[in-house]
């Protein structure tokens, strides 16, 4: 009854919506929980059938636990795919992952993480998890058939994410804090959408740089540089996708040094250069590429 009682205030979606286009027909639900604020970033549902299997997803600075509740997705790589666990986390991302959905109708739902989100829910170090997805149960163990268990037993979709944001808020109760170094690093990053100088924040900070890294990545997944190339490439991401702006003119409002340097990076990133990510076949409202 608690934990029912925690569900049913935990999480209010925030929208939802049914989608039928060329890339396939899906309801979905998309919650923000105003309490997991700064730890969960939203709460998605996906409830149908895609056309369009392969999906291209960029590095956000955000963390990804997923369960499938039908059949399962894939994660493609140049050596072929694999089936991805029945709940699985996805770390911190460094370069674009491709992912494949099965050629059926399935349910999926995802919970997306801040890096204080991922560090306070799964407490172990995050360095171990950038840029890989792996199985829910090696990184919680037995805890990750609860929340699947919950998931599976909600009674509709609203009630879903709901027990999706109870699990979350009980791992809370026994949790790991970031330093409140790391923490006002992580949030200045954020805030200056990763234009910022990294040994700037460090002498600030009053930490060594050795300590610094090694703190962040422990707390993070990555070094306060990655992470900051990271999140200024998120923000002309989606600048480029709004196409509101020269290219130019995104190099500059995101800090980079002009727009060569921009292009490499974007494309080590994305495997695109801005020019083939706009002309590219992506998702309704978002940024993901339909791979072919």
């Amino acid at each position: 009854m608690a934990r029912a009682a925690v569900a049913n205030r935990a999480a209010q979606p925030l929208k939802c919506g049914v989608v039928a286009d060329e890339f396939g027909a899906w309801s979905y639900i998309h919650a923000r929980p105003a309490h997991l604020a700064g730890l969960v970033g939203h709460i998605w549902l996906f409830d149908g059938t895609m056309t369009c299997l392969r999906e291209r997803t960029f590095p956000n600075g955000m963390l990804e636990i997923t369960v499938h509740l039908g059949p399962r997705y894939s994660v493609v790589e140049s050596a072929g795919r694999w089936l991805c666990p029945t709940s699985c986390l996805t770390g911190l991302q460094l370069r674009h992952l491709v992912v494949e959905a099965p050629a059926t109708r399935t349910r999926v739902l995802g919970i997306r993480l801040t890096p204080a989100g991922a560090y306070a829910v799964l407490s172990r170090p995050m360095h171990a998890l950038a840029s890989l997805t792996v199985d829910m149960e090696d990184v919680v163990g037995r805890n990750a058939h609860e929340l699947v268990s919950e998931c599976h037993e909600a009674a509709d979709g609203e009630r879903c994410v709901a027990a999706a944001a109870a699990w979350i808020e009980s791992r809370l109760e026994r949790s790991c804090r970031l330093d409140p170094a790391i923490a006002w690093m992580l949030d200045e990053i954020r805030r200056r959408r990763g234009a910022v100088s990294i040994k700037h924040l460090q002498e600030k900070s009053g930490w060594s740089k050795t300590r610094l890294v090694s703190t962040f990545s422990t707390q993070v997944g990555v070094s306060p540089k990655q992470y900051a190339r990271v999140i200024r490439f998120s923000r002309a991401l989606q600048q480029i996708h709004a196409a509101s702006h020269t290219l130019s003119e995104v190099a500059a409002d995101a800090g980079y040094y002009d727009q060569p340097h921009m292009n490499s990076e974007f494309k080590e990133l994305s495997g695109f250069t801005p020019t083939e990510f706009l002309s590219s076949h992506r998702f309704p409202n978002s940024v993901s590429v339909a791979e072919a």
